[in-house]
């Protein structure tokens, strides 16, 4: 699967609190489970662990684990 790579814009809002990305720890996310779609930018962790927790994004995605 291929995808290209490019510097998001310098005032690029964060998707989940909408701060500019680059004034804190920028992260960039990207569902390539189909066609790669557009990036997705956070501008910390802690808002993209809210986002996923937000919208739910974890349910039904866990693998199996046994502990035996």
């Amino acid at each position: 699967m291929s995808t290209t790579i490019d510097t998001p814009l310098e005032d690029e809002p964060c998707a989940y609190c909408g701060s500019r990305i680059f004034d804190h720890d920028p992260i960039c996310v990207r569902d390539c489970a189909e066609d790669c779609g557009s990036p997705e930018y956070f501008c910390n962790y802690a808002c993209l662990s809210t986002y996923i927790e937000a919208n739910g994004l974890t349910t039904g995605n866990a693998c199996e684990w046994t502990p035996t």
